[in-house]
């Protein structure tokens, strides 16, 4: 079987534009970029720490933050697992803020629980 000879490469509607690059509009791919340039910063070692987290490629999270490509969903589980802001960004794009209300409130009750506890060391200490 051989394939038509129609060119030699593939269509714009897939994102690839024939000049080796690809086109910025996959709005999923440029928000995870966004959000992991926000909080790790645009380095060499925030990529580190994301290929940690994900267990993916250093040169495909790379791309993530280039927002060429966006992370599969099992990647995607794996950010937002260690990063609020990568699982804010995901309950927004899904229109379920109000998830991230009650995932804040729930990380300051632990706040709070922790701070009454060591609020009561001290005073059986003394």
């Amino acid at each position: 079987m051989s394939f038509p000879k129609k060119g030699k490469f593939f269509p714009k509607e897939n994102g690839y534009t024939g000049n080796g690059r690809h086109e910025p509009d996959n709005w999923f791919a440029a928000e995870i970029a966004s959000t992991l340039k926000r909080s790790l910063g645009d380095s060499r070692a925030g990529a580190k720490i994301v290929a940690s987290w994900t267990g993916a490629n250093e040169k495909t999270v790379k791309n993530w933050f280039a927002g060429r490509y966006g992370p599969s969903g099992e990647h995607l589980v794996a950010l937002a697992r260690h990063s609020d802001e990568v699982l804010g960004m995901f309950l927004a794009m899904a229109g379920r803020e109000e998830l991230m209300a009650a995932v804040k409130l729930a990380a300051a009750e632990r706040a709070i629980e922790e701070l009454l506890a060591a609020v009561r060391r001290l005073a059986v200490e003394d």
